[in-house]
C-alpha cells in the first residue's frame, strides 16, 4: 500500500509530467486559457490515460511479450490510444456538445498527447504490476489535470492584470509555466 501511495504522490507532485518531464506541453498551453475547457480536457485525458495504460499493460504482458513482438510496442500502443480517443470524442459530443465545441481541435490531439503514450511506455519500462500501473496512470493524469487547472486559473487572472505589451499572451504564459515548474521542484524530497 505504501508503494501505491508513493507512486501517486510521485507522479502528481514530484515527477509531474508537465512540470518535471515536460510532456503534454501542447495541450497544456492550448487548452489552459479557460477553466471550463481545462477541466474538460483534464477529465478526458485522465480517462484516456488510465484506460490506455490498463489495455496496453494487458496487451504487452499477454500478447507482445508472449509472442516476442515487443518491437511493435509503439505502433500497437498508438492504435489503442487512437481508438480510445475516438470513443471519448464520440461520448463527449453526445453528452456535452458545448464542451465538445470548446475543446475543438485539442480533443483529437489527445491521440498525439505524449503524456498518454509516455505513461503507457514508462509503466512497462518501470516493471509495474497492473495495480501499480493503474496508480501511476491515475497519478500522472491527476498531475496533468492539476497543472492544467492551475494554469487556467492563473491565465484567467492574467487577463485582468496590467502586463507589458511585449509579454501578453504566450510569453507570459511560458514565464508562468517556468515559475510553476520551479515551484514544483520543491516537492523533490517528498518521496
Amino acid at each position: 500500500m505504501g508503494s501505491i501511495f508513493t507512486i501517486l504522490v510521485s507522479t502528481i507532485f514530484v515527477n509531474n509530467y508537465v512540470f518535471a518531464k515536460f510532456l503534454g506541453i501542447c495541450p497544456f498551453l492550448g487548452v489552459s486559457s479557460k477553466m471550463d475547457t481545462a477541466t474538460g480536457m483534464g477529465v478526458a485525458v485522465t480517462f484516456v490515460t488510465t484506460l490506455a495504460s490498463i489495455v496496453t499493460f494487458i496487451i504487452q504482458k499477454y500478447v507482445l511479450d508472449v509472442f516476442g513482438l515487443g518491437y511493435l510496442q509503439t505502433i500497437v500502443f498508438i492504435l489503442v490510444i487512437a481508438s480510445l480517443v475516438q470513443f471519448v470524442e464520440m461520448a463527449i459530443k453526445k453528452m456535452s456538445p458545448t464542451l465538445y465545441n470548446a475543446l475543438g481541435v485539442y480533443l483529437p490531439l489527445i491521440t498525439t498527447n505524449c503524456i498518454v503514450l509516455g505513461v503507457a511506455i514508462l509503466n512497462i519500462q518501470e516493471g509495474y504490476t497492473l495495480i501499480e500501473t493503474i496508480a501511476s496512470s491515475i497519478g500522472a493524469s491527476l498531475g496533468f489535470f492539476l497543472a492544467l487547472v492551475l494554469m487556467a486559473g492563473l491565465r484567467e487572472k492574467m487577463e485582468l492584470a496590467d502586463i507589458p505589451e511585449a509579454l501578453v499572451g504566450f510569453p507570459i504564459t511560458l514565464i508562468a509555466t517556468g515559475l510553476m515548474s520551479i515551484a514544483f521542484s520543491g516537492f523533490a524530497g517528498l518521496v
